[in-house]
């Protein structure tokens, strides 16, 4: 099993930064790949950005240049960077971990962009 754990969420202006993290409770090498996934009210949840456990990283187009996907081994934690945040980046942001082909799930932050 895999528990994950967000944080970093919060409210900034339209053009501002945001840096999510994504805690995994055992050793982030064995994890076939982590992603960060966004939900915004009344939308489908959708995948923002991927790290395999070989590093390659992949992204949703309409977040390619503004959102940076990355990780510290060290720490076991998976980060989302984002910047030039725009209302409609508002959503509920989770990290999913995919593992022995399971898909785990954290709870989600809040991420508001005001205009």
């Amino acid at each position: 099993q895999v528990q994950l754990v967000e944080s970093g969420g919060g409210l900034v202006q339209a053009g501002g930064s945001l840096r999510l993290s994504c805690a995994a409770s055992r050793t982030i090498f064995t994890i076939n790949a982590m992603s960060w996934y966004r939900q915004a009210p009344g939308k489908q949840r959708e995948l923002v950005a991927t790290i395999t456990s070989a590093g390659n990283t992949t992204y949703t187009d309409s977040m390619k240049g503004r959102f940076t996907i990355s990780r510290d081994n060290a720490k076991n934690t998976v980060y989302l960077q984002m910047n030039s945040l725009k209302p409609e980046d508002t959503a509920v942001y989770y990290c999913n971990a995919v593992y022995r082909l399971w898909h785990y799930w954290g709870q989600g932050t809040q991420v508001t962009v005001s205009s």
